[in-house]
């Protein structure tokens, strides 16, 4: 790990005053710097205001004046916050450093931590959860943070001896690093996600490679063999693991007959990981994450034998393809995590077919015409809410049954009383959450709350005789 810089005394400034800019005031304040804290919303609308400046934080709400920058010696920014936002540039021009989170954090973590970093488009939470959950099995000292919802900021001071972090990093925060260094780095896939942000797909893949800049041969990174877009991808300095579900690979995990087999090298001996009958998870891109984490933990040191055990036991993650109820013999779905529409994709094939689909959000710049022959295949009916409702809507027509429902209430209502036994009610917006819900977390427990109402009433309903 790189020597961390001294903050006593330094002026640093804090851009976007979410979970992870709140975390990294208070982290900068009690090494003795000298913090200002800026969010283009109002203060009231800022819940950590009071004891931030409590703390000793200079706060600024509203604009993003260039005179805030006058004598700062870093800038910290929050994901949320785009890498050429008109202050960011700005600092640069003045020769400011401007640095994501993860890259000031990376800066403390202890010399003997192993870094474990995860990205792709699809399935970083459920891989990063798996990991830390195959590794805490086993007995290793693990923590489980990054854009999974704890910032790495606020992990620092929870490490002991070697330990392992497992942190789930997003392309917002590899965009703005200078040495972070994962001692194993795990790309999943790349699809199109957040293009509103990063104009092309060019720029997103850029921002993602970064997971690979910094690191060394001694370190390690696992890529999917089974995508051309990864495969495109491949680093030049680490060593190379690879996952597939397709064929066999030279150095990595696949699949022979019905086991996870991982394999160090091209002359290495064969070692039997997991049999698929023991992976609790559903859909193809499940395998997948299976795989992958897998690899990762036989590389820090996890015996098959707990690898297996760890595997079977895991529960799976909250709002990922996560079973809310069954009501009248429909099975709801929250994935409330599938917030592009490969992930959407993804979560229609892991179900064999009569699926009713809840679909919209805030639009990211994406092509919904990619829905159209599995709804085709597959749906019965796709309930369309928020902003992207009616994008959505001129993309599909003509693939399946539509109802512009506008809200989450309405959807699960009229799914409810459209859906027969037997039939599937997915909750997959194929959108980010951002017109009518804080984040993903909340559109998903709303959708889990509407469930249980409506299982509650029908539990509650007298029965006819």
């Amino acid at each position: 790990m790189p020597n961390p810089i001294e903050l006593r005394g330094k002026r640093v400034l804090v851009v976007g005053l979410a979970r992870t800019g709140v975390a990294t005031a208070s982290f900068c304040t009690l090494r003795g710097a000298h913090v200002t804290a800026t969010d283009l919303r109002a203060e009231p609308e800022i819940a950590s205001a009071g004891k931030l400046r409590a703390s000793g934080v200079t706060l600024r709400f509203g604009q993003h004046e260039e005179s805030i920058l006058d004598r700062q010696g870093l800038v910290v920014t929050s994901p949320g916050v785009a890498a050429d936002a008109p202050l960011l540039v700005a600092a640069r021009a003045r020769g400011i450093t401007v640095w994501s989170e993860i890259e000031l954090a990376y800066r403390f973590l202890r010399d003997d931590a192993c870094l474990i970093g995860i990205t792709g488009s699809n399935g970083k939470t459920t891989t990063s959860t798996l990991i830390a959950h195959i590794l805490t099995t086993a007995g290793l000292r693990t923590v489980l943070a990054g854009n999974i919802g704890t910032p790495l900021i606020s992990v620092v001071e929870q490490l002991e001896r070697d330990s392992n972090v497992v942190a789930e990093l997003s392309s917002f925060q590899l965009e703005l690093i200078e040495s972070f260094r994962p001692s194993i780095s795990v790309f999943l896939n790349l699809t199109p996600d957040h293009l509103d942000r990063h104009g092309s797909m060019e720029a997103y893949a850029r921002a993602k490679t970064r997971i690979f800049e910094n690191q060394l041969p001694l370190d390690a990174a696992v890529l999917n063999a089974d995508e051309d877009a990864t495969v495109a991808l491949v680093p030049s300095r680490p060593r190379l693991y690879w996952f597939s579900h397709k064929k066999a690979v030279e150095s990595g995990v696949y699949i022979r007959r019905e086991e996870i087999v991982f394999r160090a090298n091209r002359s290495g001996a064969e070692e039997i990981l997991v049999r698929l009958q023991d992976i609790p998870l559903p859909g193809a891109h499940n395998l997948e994450n299976v795989l992958a984490a897998a690899a990762v933990a036989r590389l820090a040191g996890v015996t098959p034998a707990a690898i297996a055990a760890g595997v079977r036991t895991f529960a799976g993650v909250e709002h990922r393809l996560e079973f809310v109820a069954e009501i009248a013999g429909v099975r709801y779905y929250n994935d409330s995590k599938a917030t592009n529409v490969d992930a959407t994709l993804k979560a229609l094939d892991a179900f064999p077919g009569r699926i009713l689909v809840i679909l919209g959000g805030k639009d990211k710049g994406s092509d919904y015409t990619l829905l159209r022959d599995p709804l085709r295949a597959k749906g019965v009916l796709a309930l369309l809410i928020g902003a992207a409702a009616a994008k959505i809507e001129s993309q599909i027509a003509g693939s399946v049954a539509i109802d512009r429902v506008d809200t989450l209430e309405r959807a699960v209502e009229s799914a409810s009383q459209a859906a027969r036994s037997g039939d599937v009610v997915l909750f997959a917006p194929a959108c980010a959450s951002f017109d009518q819900f804080q984040n993903y977390e909340h559109r998903g427990r709303v959708f889990k709350d509407l469930v249980h109402q409506l299982q509650h009433q029908a539990a509650s309903a007298p029965r006819r005789k």
